[in-house]
Parts: structure tokens; sequence; C-alpha cells
């Protein structure tokens, strides 16, 4: 049986991949974005089978009557997609907060907001499936992305804890973190940069150079990370986390392995604050 999807930040990047993917495998897709306009042709090359929805996922007013209407007009949503978007650079001193609970909203007040939407409907079928696009930048940080880390960190969070939440009534819910893909995620125009300080130059300063130097060179290819994406949702036993990209295994897998040994230096003194028996 062929599923109903909601993908946001479907115009470009992971989003429109993964929507092209879905039909591909036989569904239907409802693509959402702020601008709909990138989405003409996919609606054209498949008509009935890709829907161009305009939606902005920090008017969260907006939110619940969008799903009521997609429901009503497709009879359910199988899989909801949380996709949209952008990258962030600043220094912690840097990052205004107008600039952080921007983000906030874009990264985590959305994506909730749309679980919290879909779930009422979900729970009564017993059965769909949520994804979370976070990033390799949502299991650790670096200079000059506290921002955007601590939002998909935030994401995570939400998540690994809903996800034990809605396990017992037939639900799935994945983590998707990427590393670095050709998405345009660092095209022109398309990362947010932060005022800079001169303090900064050494530590932040060549992250801003690489980011942006990066952009088209990627390792990832965003219709292989789509596909891997279907993969695991059809998976009798779907990840939690599914990392996508070699870069994001090496470095995931360096960041473990640095904090095991962190625990293993400190476990005496962690475990020394504990009453006496």
């Amino acid at each position: 049986m062929s599923k109903v999807w909601l993908i946001t930040g479907a115009s470009s990047g992971f989003g429109r991949a993964i929507v092209e993917a879905a039909v591909a495998a036989g569904d239907l897709v409802v693509a959402a974005a702020r601008r709909t306009a990138a989405l003409d042709d996919l609606v054209v090359a498949h008509p009935g089978r890709v829907e161009a929805y305009p939606l902005d996922v920090t008017d969260t007013a907006a939110i619940d009557s969008a799903v009521r209407e997609i429901i009503e007009r497709h009879g359910r949503i199988d899989v909801l997609v949380n996709n949209a978007g952008r990258g962030h650079v600043g220094a912690v001193e840097e990052t205004t907060d107008r600039e952080l609970r921007d983000l906030m909203d874009l990264h985590l007040f959305g994506p909730a907001a749309l679980t919290r939407a879909v779930l009422p409907h979900m729970r009564r079928n017993g059965s769909g499936a949520i994804v979370q696009m976070t990033s390799m930048g949502g299991r650790f940080a670096f200079a000059g992305v506290s921002a955007y880390c601590a939002t998909k960190f935030a994401l995570e969070g939400l998540s690994e804890a809903l996800a034990a939440e809605v396990a017992p009534l037939g639900i799935k819910v994945m983590i998707v973190e990427p590393g670095a893909f050709r998405t345009g995620f660092a095209g022109p125009g398309a990362l947010h940069q932060s005022a800079a300080l001169p303090a900064y130059a050494e530590t932040v300063g060549p992250v801003r150079a690489s980011l942006t130097d990066s952009d088209g060179r990627q390792p990832g290819d965003p219709a292989k990370a789509a596909a891997a994406i279907l993969t695991a949702l059809d998976a009798e036993d779907t990840p939690l986390r599914l990392l996508l990209g070699s870069d994001a295994a090496d470095a995931v897998s360096a960041h473990l392995a640095g904090a095991r040994a962190e625990f293993a230096a400190w476990e005496k003194l962690t475990r020394s604050t504990d009453f006496d028996a």
C-alpha cells in the first residue's frame, strides 16, 4: 500500500531528494515549503503524486490547520519528515539572542508543533513514522556552529524521548544525522552568519571560510541519502539514529571514543559523590 508523506523544506536539498525517492517508491508526497515555485517541475512531472503546499514551519499557529487539511484531502499522513532548516555560523558571543531564537523556532519549535499535530492521527491508525533531520552536529559541537548545534541537540533530545513514548503505539521515530552533502546548505545566501568579532578570528574564522568554500564539493550525495532513509524506514528494526556519510561516520566514531576515554579517566571521581553505604 502506498504511503502519504508530508515533507517540510521540500524545495531543495534533502527535502527535494526525499520527495523524489518517495515518489519513485510509488508513494504520494505533500511537499511543503515557504516558496513552492521551486517545486513546480516535480508537480508537473508527477501529477497527482506530488502536491506543493505552502508552509512556513515557524508559523506554528498555521500548523494544526495545515495538517488537518492534508489529512482531509488524502485520508492520512503516514510519514512526517521534519527537514526545513538552515545553517548558521557564529561564536556564542557573536550570536545574538534573536538569531538563536529564530533558529530554535525553525529547528525545534516548528518540528515539535508538526509532530504534535500528526500524532493523534498516527495514534488512531496505530502506525506512522516521524523522521527528524538533524546533523552530525546533533551529536557533537565544534567552534563556530554553537547555535546550530544547540538546536539540533535539542531536537535530538526531544526525539529520543518521543521514540520511547510512541513505540508501543506502533509509531517509528528516526533521527537522521548527515555529514556534508551537496544540498546548497553552504551556498550563496543560504548560510547565515553572525557579525564577526576579531577575538574569534582563529577559532571561528576558519569555519566561516571552510563552509563557504566547501559548497559544491561536499562528499555526500543527497539522492543516496534519500534512498538510505527509505531503506531504514522500511526495515523491521529501524534505527533511532541514522548517520549518513563517511565523514559523519568518522567524526562521530572519534567523538564516541573520546567520550569513552574521558568517562574512564574521571569515573572514580564521578562515583565518589554518592552517600557512603
